[in-house]
């Protein structure tokens, strides 16, 4: 029930802004449907066409699902899709609703497509009423028709009931189709009944109307003296044209139902790719017999029907597959993490089957530090959500031997380039010393990270950033910066996936914006909030997954021994020096050693410039607080020379020769110890306790 063809009103541009007063009174309400931003409008009569109270209706299309029955609505995303494509300026459309108290009726609308200059549709402005009157009204005038006239209708029948199959993924979505179309009805069955072959059986998944199940076909034995059992066996069709044939032929099943008043029956076997998958059965009570033309009509839909129930099952055996998988490549458990309060979420996307490469971990690290990563490997496919897990895998172990957030980010990525596949992906890794609340990320490629404080102020934290892993790698750009972040006591980082953040019709810019407003507007609490930001991504919807971590840094009671930090700095990279005396200054402080500031940043300039310059290559610098008798911060700069640092004498005019000596003058002790192929200079200063 399809009018493509009906002619357009004239509605101005602002329609329906200030409708027509006549659309109200002849009880038409009406929609307008902005296609960017998703929100499909519609005034109080639309609401009473389609039964909703107020607050039932959150402006989102998926919501009218509670009265548009699925092939209804799959009819209608088609149609609405092809004649946005085909440049049409209008649609119109038949469709049938549930109201409230169950009963069905018919509706009709009839939709106007605007578009921009470029021809690209920008919003759907229409009207909708109720047309089951209408119908009924037109039902009464039809004569009966002729023999060509039925087979007509039963031919156009199977066609819009295939329609509606092809838009089915499941097999609950099937036999929603077979049992609310109107098709079948037009067929004139009475009953129906379905079963799907399972481990030499035949399990029932569908009957109707209710009342009519027959006890004891639940599960039946495919060698029982039952039709479906026949069809299946056999793999031909049984029609039963008389009562007396059916009694005949199934004595154990004709007694269950002689209440349905069944004069006549079809049973067909489902085929598909040579072998039984199931059967259906069709029960009438006003017919008896099947012309040659009734029969090929039921087997063209038994024929549809097996090829959308093998479609249902193996997009739901892959389904299982794909979801298995990628639960197996997350975190079963996420550890507990003293000195802070973490959360987790992971939600699917609405593409069904296909899956991502999204992924979250949180690693454990000595001295009170964890790392928290955050990624997503191109693609949705169980190859995206293989790599992925290797991915997790190869940063938790990069990260546990001890190396620097760049240096795990660039060894994953060379993994990644090496890999036998052409997938990149984004990724933030983040290293926090709860502690002191210092946390250094490294991005590649992916989105910032956000920052909400303890009065609900939420911004996003600007962090440079280097190129995809695999990417970086190809075109030999592992250098990744470090930013540092400090993390105060009750403030929460959080860490997502684009899909939290992109929108339709949106850029990142805006998700970004709309996204920290959701935050700052949550609740405190890291899993609540957690909860209401994954809900909010369902009900928007969407073709992506969304990975989330959430951590709330809280100061222990009780001073913790440890906290170490570390920064690599390349030759010839300002940058690098410059975040790692950034870095030194926030750990200085947060570690209660502020009156000593100045001399710690002093002194670890001097040991990493003189790394820099008496070495080719490049320098590690390590911060760590030492607990004792006394307590100390330990400055250590590595590099790989062996070559031992040699105190020299400046002269009156000499502009270098001091930095030992400063090095000697400012620190409490220092020395030299040897590693590896390199060396380490380090110097320790004393600390006041924390208090």
């Amino acid at each position: 029930m399809v009018d493509r063809g009906a002619s357009a009103l004239s509605l101005p541009d602002d329609w329906p802004a200030h409708p027509d007063p006549i659309l109200a009174l002849n009880r038409m309400g009406t929609f307008d449907w902005d296609l960017d931003a998703g929100v499909f409008h519609m005034d109080a009569q639309a609401h009473e066409v389609f039964d909703l109270r107020p607050g039932e209706y959150d402006g989102n299309p998926a919501s009218l699902a509670i009265r548009v029955p699925s092939p209804e609505g799959y009819r209608l995303d088609g149609l609405v899709s092809q004649a946005l494509k085909d440049g049409s300026e209008n649609y119109g459309a038949y469709f049938r609703i549930r109201r409230r108290d169950g009963t069905m009726r018919w509706t009709h609308t009839q939709g106007y497509i605007r578009r921009d200059e470029t021809g690209r549709p920008r919003r759907i402005v229409g009207v909708v009423r109720d047309a089951t009157d209408e119908l009924a009204e037109s039902e009464e005038r039809r004569e009966l028709p002729t023999d060509d006239e039925a087979r007509r209708q039963q031919t156009s029948v199977v066609q819009l009931t295939t329609a509606a199959l092809a838009h089915a993924r499941t097999i609950q979505d099937v036999i929603e189709v077979l049992k609310d179309t109107h098709g079948l009805t037009h067929l004139g069955a009475k009953s129906l009944v379905m079963g799907l072959v399972e481990a030499g059986r035949i399990r029932l998944v569908a009957e109707g109307p209710a009342g009519s199940f027959v006890p004891g076909t639940l599960v039946t034995r495919i060698d029982e003296q039952y039709p479906m059992s026949e069809v299946v066996r056999t793999l031909g069709p049984r029609f039963i044209e008389s009562p007396e044939e059916f009694a005949e032929s199934y004595p154990v099943l004709w007694p269950h139902i002689t209440d349905l008043n069944i004069t006549s029956a079809a049973y067909l076997p489902l085929i598909a790719q040579a072998r039984p998958i199931g059967a259906i059965g069709l029960l009438y009570s006003d017919r008896r017999g099947f012309s040659t033309e009734d029969r090929n009509v039921l087997l063209a839909l038994g024929s549809s029907i097996a090829q959308s129930l093998q479609r249902a099952m193996f997009y739901e055996q892959e389904k299982d597959l794909a979801t298995g998988l990628q639960q197996a490549m997350l975190p079963r458990t996420i550890p507990s993490v003293p000195g802070a309060d973490v959360a987790v979420r992971y939600r699917s996307a609405s593409l069904g089957r296909d899956i991502g490469g999204d992924w979250y971990d949180l690693i454990p690290l000595p001295g009170g530090r964890v790392g928290a990563v955050i990624g997503d490997v191109q693609g949705h496919d169980t190859h995206a959500a293989a790599v992925m897990g290797q991915l997790r895998i190869v940063l938790r172990a990069y990260a546990a031997e001890g190396h620097t957030p760049a240096t795990v980010m660039a060894r994953a990525s060379v993994f990644l380039h090496e890999l036998d596949t052409d997938r990149f992906a984004t990724c933030l890794y983040a290293e926090a010393d709860l502690s002191t609340g210092v946390v250094q990320v490294v991005r590649a490629g992916h989105i910032d990270p956000l920052i909400r404080e303890p009065d609900g102020a939420c911004r996003r934290i600007s962090v440079e950033g280097g190129l995809p892993l695999g990417l970086s790698a190809e075109f030999g750009r592992l250098e990744y910066p470090v930013g540092t972040i400090e993390l105060d006591s009750d403030h929460t980082l959080l860490l997502c996936t684009d899909g939290l953040v992109e929108q339709p019709g949106t850029d990142l810019d805006d998700g970004m914006q709309t996204l920290t407003a959701l935050i700052a507007d949550g609740p405190a609490d890291v899993r609540a909030l957690a909860d209401r930001l994954i809900d909010v991504a369902e009900a928007r919807g969407g073709d992506d997954d969304v990975a989330l971590l959430l951590l709330r840094r809280r100061v222990l009671d009780a001073p913790q021994a440890g906290g170490r930090l570390q920064q690599h700095v390349a030759p010839g990279d300002p940058e690098a020096l410059t975040a790692a005396r950034h870095m030194i200054r926030a750990a200085v402080r947060a570690w209660g050693a502020a009156d000593r500031a100045d001399e710690i940043e002093l002194v670890a300039d001097e040991l990493i410039t003189n790394a820099l310059m008496h070495t080719e290559g490049s320098a590690v610098v390590t911060l760590r607080v030492l607990a004792g008798s006394e307590r100390r911060l330990r400055v250590e700069v590595e590099d790989s020379s062996s070559a031992l640092p040699r105190r020299r004498e400046a002269g009156e005019s000499g502009v270098s020769g001091r930095g030992l000596l400063l090095v000697d003058l400012l620190t409490d002790v220092w020395g030299v110890e040897a590693r590896g192929g390199g060396k380490a200079v380090w110097c320790e200063f004393l600390v006041p306790e924390r208090p």
